[in-house]
């Protein structure tokens, strides 16, 4: 087993991710223990798919991840964002949630390390990621792209609360 570990966001406004790859399976965290998600991805033939979060709260995830592409939908087909990478040399770029309303994914491998931004200069998240050798680096970033989905769906459902609330 090798692990993947880092964190996407800040350092106050963020959530860490860990997960253990197995050659096939990428199974972890993305929080902590009671504010998170479980993160759990098989790859298997060109094929991901898997779940994050729970039964009730959380999305799928269904798509072809080939060395060069990555292009999955997380969430249903009515309710759920598109997501497409692509891999040139080190760097891994694409778009998440639609040409419009989406956000640009740029990242970049440096040995062991991920790291690079999800959305905007403004709106946008931070990611340090720390790979294992064997771990296909789309499947890290596609990793980096649920964790960041989560964080972005707790602040929003936190700021409609407490919006609602005042």
């Amino acid at each position: 087993m090798s692990d993947l570990s880092g964190r996407i966001g800040g350092l106050t406004a963020g959530y860490d991710l860990h997960a253990e790859w197995d050659g096939t399976r990428l199974r972890g965290r993305i929080g902590g223990r009671i504010q998170g998600k479980d993160l759990d991805l098989t790859l298997s033939g060109g094929d991901v798919e898997g779940r994050v979060g729970g039964t009730f709260a959380g999305f799928d995830v269904n798509g072809d991840l080939t060395p060069e592409r990555v292009a999955v939908r997380l969430g249903g087909r009515i309710q759920g964002d598109d997501l497409t990478l692509t891999q040139r040399g080190e760097d891994i770029g694409g778009r998440f949630s639609g040409r419009v309303m989406g956000k640009d994914v740029s990242l970049r491998r440096d040995g062991p390390h991920l790291a690079g931004r999800i959305g905007g200069v403004v709106d946008g998240k931070d990611v340090r990621l720390t790979l294992p050798p064997d771990l296909p680096p789309l499947l890290a970033a596609l990793a980096a792209v649920c964790a960041y989905k989560v964080l972005e769906d707790d602040q929003a459902s936190a700021a409609a609360s407490g919006g609602a609330s005042s």
